[in-house]
């Protein structure tokens, strides 16, 4: 018995003095990225932890508010005043409609990312899903899709995601024509991203607007389905949503952001929904897509107006029965983590 409890006391030593050096090798690699001689590296850390979920307290460990804010203000987006605009829009009908595919998933490559586009080509197949009424626990990304019969998915937008409960979106959200959630509208730099009855994406600014301001907006724009994402610039986040209005690209300073798996929506001049998921942290290899990417891929496939959803660890997209793009970690390799809102796409 002794033998055996040396034996286990000296495996655990072992173990621990591993662990031990590999807490000491990554916090001296932090360090030399924060204070090295290349400060593209330093800035592309920063940004990237900042619209992390759980791990933006890293940064913390290793520089100063000050320092950090500096940074920020150096890799920040220039703010879009101009919301979008539904005139631009003119959904294809008839013969103009059909020299399209109804559904088509492509891949794109990045330098540092893997995307999978998918381009729907009647926009009024396009709708919110969420798990309403809303509880403690979201669920998995496939889970909502079978829910409604819905032939593919994304996740939608911001919610609280700590520890993965998922459960509660944040800011307005609207489901096939019902308003389902209008808490927490105080939250910093929201902006509502949705698809009108006439199935016109609209990206509209609502910091700081009530209740009442924004039931008009709604109304007023006869918003059929959407949810929200925020805009934020700080040393606690590093948010944006805007990327391509009315056919004009969002300019950035420096980097602009950091490199994290992505999820973006955006609309042609003839109605097509794109829907695009992007991988990164490690997955593939790949940091990421960076705000830049997203407006570059969104041009690319000829995006009048675009915007920026959640992302990060809650990327997903599931088509077909399978996950096409997936949560970065290991464990979730083959679901996505627990959300409240989708973006769906009908049969």
């Amino acid at each position: 018995m002794k033998k055996a409890l040396k034996y286990i006391g000296k495996g655990l030593l072992i173990v621990f003095t591993v662990l031990a050096w590999v807490v000491i090798v990554l916090a001296m690699t932090i360090r030399i990225i924060c204070f090295g001689p290349s400060t593209e590296a330093r800035n592309l850390f920063v940004t990237t932890m900042l619209e992390t979920g759980q791990l933006k307290w890293v940064v913390g460990l290793f520089m100063s508010d000050e320092q950090v804010m500096e940074i920020v203000n150096a890799n920040s987006m220039v703010v879009m005043e101009e919301d979008s605009d539904a005139s631009l829009i003119t959904v294809a009908e008839g013969e103009e409609a059909v020299e399209y595919p109804e559904l088509v998933v492509e891949k794109v490559a990045g330098d540092n990312f893997s995307g999978t586009m998918m381009i729907v080509r009647d926009p009024s197949r396009v709708f919110v899903g969420t798990i309403y009424p809303w509880g403690e626990y979201g669920k998995e990304l496939h889970e909502i899709v079978e829910s409604y019969g819905a032939v593919a998915g994304i996740n939608g937008g911001l919610y609280a995601s700590y520890m993965n409960t998922g459960g509660r979106p944040i800011g307005p959200v609207v489901s096939q024509g019902e308003i389902q959630n209008m808490a927490e509208l105080e939250t910093v730099g929201l902006v509502l991203i949705g698809l009108s009855e006439d199935h016109i994406l609209h990206i509209i600014d609502i910091a700081g607007k009530g209740r009442a301001e924004v039931e008009a907006i709604i109304a007023d724009n006869r918003i059929r389905d959407a949810i929200c994402f925020q805009e934020e610039a700080s040393d606690a986040n590093n948010h944006f949503v805007k990327l391509i209005i009315n056919g004009e690209r969002r300019e950035m300073n420096g980097l602009g952001s950091g490199a994290n798996p992505r999820t973006a929506i955006g609309q042609t001049a003839d109605g097509r929904i794109l829907l695009f998921v992007t991988d990164g942290r490690g997955a593939n290899g790949h940091l990421g897509a960076t705000a830049s990417d997203l407006i570059s891929v969104m041009e690319q496939y000829g995006a009048v107006n675009a915007a920026n959803l959640d992302g990060g660890s809650s990327s997903s997209m599931y088509y077909d029965g399978e996950y096409l793009r997936t949560s970065v970690t290991f464990y979730y390799n083959n679901s996505s983590w627990k959300l409240p809102t989708t973006i769906l796409v009908r049969p």
